[in-house]
């Protein structure tokens, strides 16, 4: 693959970094069902509810300082969505704390269907920002040429194998 090439997948790569967040969304709720029908202990569960929270955490980050801001200067007629993006991503992360202090107490007082009440928001949130984000952005990230992408993958792309 050359520099150029690289360089034009970057949308389309965001879409299978978003397919694998959601791949890992569905394993946390496999494993909050298991745990909820006593199969799963609490910390397992809360290990894997801590990565995904994480792997999340670093996407939206590196959307906001990396990739918007690139998007942002290359076309500046796309600020209001990414501007909407980063609501969106606050909105994300006020559910992410919600959810990860919901699994801490789980082993206690918390009532198990609170937490599947957070993490069936936090996916419907999570579907909606990555459908618009999609259908928004892509073509841009594609067209994008920011010299050091092509050697190095920005955190927006990463997922637990990649490294920077």
């Amino acid at each position: 693959m050359t520099s150029h090439e690289r360089l034009a997948a970057f949308g389309n790569q965001l879409i299978e970094v978003h397919i694998w967040l959601r791949e890992k969304l569905a394993a946390l709720r496999e494993d909050i069902d298991a745990y909820l029908a006593g199969g799963a202990r609490h910390r397992e569960l809360r290990a894997h509810c801590l990565t995904f929270c994480s792997a999340l955490h670093r996407h939206h980050t590196g959307e906001d300082d990396g990739a918007f801001p690139e998007v942002a200067e290359q076309f500046p007629e796309l600020r209001p969505v990414l501007e909407e993006l980063r609501r969106d991503h606050r909105l994300v992360e006020d559910s992410l704390r919600r959810l990860e202090a919901l699994v801490d107490e789980l082993d206690r007082e918390t009532d198990p269907v609170a937490v599947r009440r957070e993490l069936d928001s936090l996916a419907a949130l999570m579907e909606t920002h990555f459908v618009y984000e999609e259908k928004r952005i892509v073509s841009a990230l594609n067209a994008l040429n920011v010299p050091g992408w092509d050697r190095s993958p920005p955190a927006f792309l990463l997922t637990d194998g990649a490294e920077r």
